[in-house]
């Protein structure tokens, strides 16, 4: 085991696999015994949900500075990456729709599938995202309700400005502490996996395992798809520039995040390769692209609606309305919270899965592969905050010349 602890995650991830297979097969139901260990690290997960969500997002939104800032560069930026995360949750649904990415995978009878409930109609959960009391929100874990809050209290933030610096620390301190609590639990990845996976494997098979090549394919095909067409008609339009100068030059930090899977690991080469080959300014280089890496993740919200409808696939349940509207705004809320570091992209599809009653034990199946997903959707994540980035970088210079022009 020794052996195993000094090499990388992801090849604990593939040995943990195997042998989840293997110990399945050989020893049947009677593999059972292991399950808990699998429930341990879906509790350490469930566990660290909330105050992550709620530090992440608050310092995510109390970083873009006083309320001007906040107003012109801010908003502007928040409203790209929301509306390019709200197109990349819709690909990944019609992804899922069109190739069914969880049909063959026969689970149903596991005895663990809640039923599906109606959501109460769009309205109601529009209305239902306002806390009447926060702090009962926070202590029973309503993610909907925990980002409305945190949303405003990082504006509140912005708004008081000094006086709230405390207030900032101590969730930026928060946030930090939180990154690397979740770093620690992800090591214990390889662990739960083998808890959660030989058991479903001792139970029905190696038939299951089949359609977990097709899950990757189409989150690979759609993070692809997004940002060849959505990047490359944003950058063309809005940030007047060719498409494949923008993709040549961002390509470096493309790769790095590819091979690291962390948003905010990359950040670094990220503002390097949109300061010196996209020709992003300083001002607005060191003031996006932390904001993205916070709040912007294209590729996690399009694997989060990929894998929340595998599941439901899997399972033989036949998703609502309503509920279908909720993955859209979970997968599009939710991301802003997410933190920029490996494994995150499972945390959030815990909350996802939660919210729209979905079986958690799904991600037995999905985290055995989620480590190449999420190259995929991570290198899509740091390539949208760079357009965005280049995108308000030329919004800003057409808004300075206008204004010297009228005077």
């Amino acid at each position: 085991m020794a052996k195993i602890g000094k090499i990388g995650l992801l090849p604990q991830i593939l040995i943990a696999f195997v042998i989840a297979v293997i110990a399945g097969i050989i020893f049947g139901p009677g593999i059972a015994v292991v399950q808990p260990l699998g429930d341990l690290f879906l509790r350490l997960i469930q566990f660290i949900i909330v105050p992550l969500i709620a530090s992440s997002l608050i310092v995510g939104v109390a970083s873009t500075g006083n309320m001007k800032t906040l107003g012109r560069i801010g908003g502007k930026t928040i409203i790209y990456y929301l509306v390019t995360t709200l197109i990349a949750v819709c690909i990944g649904l019609v992804a899922a729709l069109l190739f069914s990415p969880g049909t063959g995978v026969d689970i149903s009878s596991a005895g663990k599938i809640p039923e599906a409930t109606e959501t109460g109609g769009f309205i109601n959960v529009l209305l239902n995202i306002i806390p009447t009391n926060p702090l009962e929100s926070l202590s029973s874990g309503n993610i909907l309700q925990i980002i409305f809050f945190s949303l405003f209290l990082g504006i509140g933030i912005t708004m008081v400005g000094e006086k709230a610096e405390p207030v900032y620390r101590f969730f930026d301190g928060l946030a930090e502490i939180m990154y690397k609590i979740t770093w620690v639990i992800m090591k214990l990845i390889p662990i739960g996996i083998f808890g959660l996976l030989a058991p479903i494997i001792g139970e029905y098979g190696l038939s299951v395992l089949l359609p977990l090549i097709k899950l990757v394919s189409v989150v690979a095909v759609a993070c692809i798809v997004h940002a060849l067409i959505t990047y490359s008609i944003a950058v063309k339009t809005l940030g007047k520039m060719s498409p494949i100068q923008f993709f040549k030059g961002i390509a470096p930090a493309s790769l790095v995040a590819f091979s690291t899977q962390s948003s905010s690991g990359t950040l670094p080469v990220t503002i390097k390769c949109s300061e010196d080959n996209l020709g992003v300014s300083k001002k607005i280089s060191s003031f996006v692209l932390p904001l993205g890496a916070t709040i912007n993740m294209d590729g996690t919200s399009l694997y989060l609606s990929v894998a929340a409808l595998f599941t439901a696939q899997a399972y033989g349940i036949e998703l609502t309305f309503g509920q279908i509207m909720m993955i859209v705004l979970i997968a599009t809320l939710g991301s802003i919270g997410a933190a920029g570091v490996p494994g995150a992209g499972l945390v959030m599809l815990v909350l996802v899965l939660t919210t729209v009653n979905l079986p958690l034990e799904a991600i037995a199946l999905i985290a055995g592969v989620d480590r190449f997903m999420d190259m995929f959707r991570t290198a899509v994540n740091i390539t949208g905050d760079a357009s965005g980035a280049l995108i308000i970088d030329r919004s800003e210079q057409n808004a300075e010349s206008s204004s010297a022009v009228s005077s």
